[in-house]
């Protein structure tokens, strides 16, 4: 694992309608970053407003009629105030939104736009950065989607303009802008992008490791299967090998083979269960079984559970089995003919440890309101941060590699060393240095102690980040 782990978590903005449940309501304690979902694509190729009422007209306790901003953003203005740590990045497109996504990373002149109206996206509502959320490049999404086969190239072309030039406005603006993405696990969705390309511009990427099966498929399945089951009576063919590539395990692995730092690997986690009707087999205790194409009633869309409904509704009376072979359990009731997979705190216990001992970046959910009470997501911040809430300034980003970062130092030559400063010699603070606690260093006529082991990046100076520095 990283010094400091990654727990990001998606928070919807139509969570306020039905759902009732509201910025306030998040655990700012146990997670690092909050990714609001979704701004959208304007038809001039620029960022806009997903839900204008949501994101920024809704009046709250507290509000009045004439502050510049009130709805969500104000709300996740007043959450970062209560916990510090947090970062908050505005996610694009999603599922819904993602149909503009390749004619904006078309041609030099797109995407200097759409990145220019990132940037003031970002500083207009007071963002730490930008999460994009394509699906899909290439191929996949939805039917209206524009697709070409140069997504893939375009894709890492988008990515390097709005990284230079949120770094070009982070330089003036006294901070370091975030940049990540969220990306498809599937075995097609993998092969469409340039992942080394791609992750160079990015401090992180959100692998959605689960929507293996859902109700588009004819049999049960696994929505996020840990590792492969070979009793599954899916096909193993390409391009999918559904059997043996549509798991967590293996999707990771590709993106580790496709040269992605472990460190920028964000694990996805589930906070809901996927299910199926007219299950009438019991073979395998309804697992892998044909079920009927119309999916039961969820939580708030047909074939979706919340984690917290499942709990309260489900667990009472189906029988929970558990798979030992994919390491995820399940739900049956031949009489109801109802099948439904998801996650509990056994099967995320098992993913939380596969992120520590794979050494990725950490994890992310989809999304908060299915675990109100926060069980799932605390489970996982106590397991990644041994229960520590990180102090504020921390969990910088792991960044780009140096060579594509515009930094505000004079002269374009930073030293790239490595090397630890040497603790007691009150060296001048310099960046990409690793340093341990303890070391002294110069910094603007002032000396600072190091209280955070860490390696230094452009905008970690002792004044940006007192996380690492203390002032002596």
């Amino acid at each position: 694992m990283i010094a400091a782990p990654i727990i990001v978590a998606y928070f919807a903005a139509w969570s306020i309608y039905a759902r009732s449940y509201f910025v306030a309501d998040i655990p700012g304690d146990k997670i690092t970053h909050i990714n609001y979902a979704f701004a959208n694509i304007g038809s001039d190729g620029r960022l806009a407003l997903g839900d204008a009422w949501a994101d920024v007209e809704k009046a709250y306790a507290g509000d009045t009629w004439d502050q510049p901003l009130r709805g969500n953003f104000n709300q996740l203005l007043k959450l970062k105030q209560r916990y510090p740590h947090l970062q908050t990045l505005i996610s694009v497109g999603g599922w819904t939104w993602s149909g503009k996504f390749s004619d904006v990373a078309l041609t030099t002149a797109s995407r200097s736009k759409f990145a220019q109206s990132c940037v003031e996206f970002a500083q207009k509502y007071s963002f730490d950065g930008i999460d994009l959320d394509w699906e899909y490049p290439v191929s996949g999404g939805l039917s209206g989607n524009i697709v070409r086969p140069e997504d893939k190239q375009n894709y890492v072309l988008l990515l390097k303009e709005i990284r230079e030039q949120l770094d070009t406005a982070g330089n003036v603006d006294g901070k370091r802008y975030l940049l990540t993405v969220a990306t498809g696990a599937g075995t097609e969705r993998i092969g469409d992008m340039d992942l080394a390309g791609m992750s160079t511009y990015l401090d992180w990427i959100n692998v959605m490791t689960y929507d293996f099966h859902g109700g588009w498929d004819t049999k049960t399945g696994h929505n996020a299967p840990m590792y492969k089951n070979d009793a599954e009576t899916a096909t193993d063919i390409s391009p999918s090998f559904i059997k043996s590539r549509y798991n967590c395990h293996a999707a990771i692995q590709a993106y580790i083979a496709a040269d992605v730092p472990r460190s920028k690997l964000i694990m996805g986690l589930g906070l809901y269960g996927r299910g199926w009707q007219g299950v009438t087999s019991t073979a395998q205790n309804g697992f892998s079984q044909p079920a009927s194409s119309q999916l039961p009633m969820g939580t708030w869309e047909n074939g979706i559970f919340d984690y917290d409904h499942l709990k309260k509704s489900f667990l009472p009376t189906y029988t929970r089995y558990w798979d030992d072979a994919s390491k995820v359990p399940f739900l049956f009731n031949p009489s109801t003919s109802i099948w439904i997979s998801y996650d509990d705190l056994e099967s995320i216990s098992l993913k939380n440890n596969y992120i520590k001992q794979e050494q990725l970046g950490g994890a992310m959910f989809w999304e908060l309101s299915g675990d109100r009470s926060a069980e799932l997501v605390g489970a996982t911040f106590l397991a990644l941060t041994n229960g520590q809430t990180p102090p504020p300034g921390t969990n910088p980003p792991t960044g780009p590699t140096p060579s594509t970062t515009r930094t505000s130092t004079p002269s374009s030559t930073v030293s790239l060393s490595t090397t630890p400063a040497i603790g007691g010699n009150d060296l001048p603070w310099q960046p990409h240095t690793a340093y341990k606690i303890g070391d002294r260093v110069q910094y603007v006529g002032n000396t600072y102690r190091c209280i955070q082991t860490h390696t230094s990046l452009p905008d970690w100076t002792p004044v940006n980040v007192p996380a690492l520095w203390q002032r002596i």
